[in-house]
């Protein structure tokens, strides 16, 4: 998905603010229909995506037994899982929480547990699974922030958390948490790119005497006036 597209998604505000109604099912579906428009250059037309996307038919397919389990149909929401299963080859838990606009590129052999969470605008290929590491109770599946891509036939299990704006590689296994904004893969997964922010720091939280009288440090070299000034510049924009 281009820088573009995947800005475009990202405008819309975050599902669960407090005070903010949750949506209905059918804008849900609407969104998903949506972002998987923007993600997918091979799509000419919102049409291409509610016709021939089965990566959207299984989103759509759990959005509609989510809704079933939410409202105490749980043994409907299993069969109807099953059905989807059979249907479409991919087995998404009714009981699991998934956030708005997500997609799934291709879809088949995805399999997503029933304590996993998914965040807001979230992108899995085909073959990914987030599975649980052991017969044990509670939550014991992944956990997804926002923002995050998992590549085609990756693994992701356990009770772990992946981090906002987080990618993971294909055919990569998840066995620990992964820090927000950083791309990891291999066997076991290791970060193999770091976005996050690196540069100089203007306030710092360092013990009393590391700092100047002005609260200020400068980093890589920076003079304190330089500092000073950063930050006279961070507080107009």
């Amino acid at each position: 998905m281009s820088l573009a597209a995947t800005a475009a998604v990202a405008k819309v505000p975050a599902a669960k603010r407090l005070g903010e109604k949750s949506p209905s099912l059918l804008a849900q579906m609407c969104e998903d229909a949506q972002a998987a428009l923007a993600r997918d250059p091979a799509a000419e037309s919102l049409s291409d995506i509610v016709l021939f996307s089965t990566g959207t038919h299984i989103v759509w397919s759990y959005r509609t037994n989510h809704w079933l389990w939410q409202h105490g149909m749980h043994k409907l929401a299993l069969l109807m899982a099953k059905r989807t299963r059979r249907r479409l080859s991919a087995d998404i838990h009714p009981a699991a929480t998934i956030g708005r606009r997500f997609t799934i590129d291709h879809g088949v052999g995805v399999v997503i547990g029933g304590t996993a969470v998914i965040g807001d605008d979230c992108l899995l290929y085909q073959g990914v699974t987030l599975g649980m590491t052991g017969k044990h109770g509670g939550k014991r599946h992944p956990t997804l922030g926002s923002g995050v891509m998992v590549g085609a036939n990756a693994t992701v299990l356990g009770n772990i958390r992946v981090g906002d704006g987080a990618r993971v590689g294909a055919g990569a296994i998840v066995l620990e948490d992964v820090p927000n904004d950083v791309t990891v893969a291999g066997v076991p997964a290791r970060i193999v790119r770091d976005r996050r922010y690196h540069g100089p720091h203007l306030v710092t939280d360092c013990p009393s005497g590391s700092v100047s009288e002005h609260g200020l440090i400068a980093f890589d070299g920076l003079s304190q006036d330089l500092a000073e000034e950063n930050l006279r510049w961070s507080c107009a924009l």
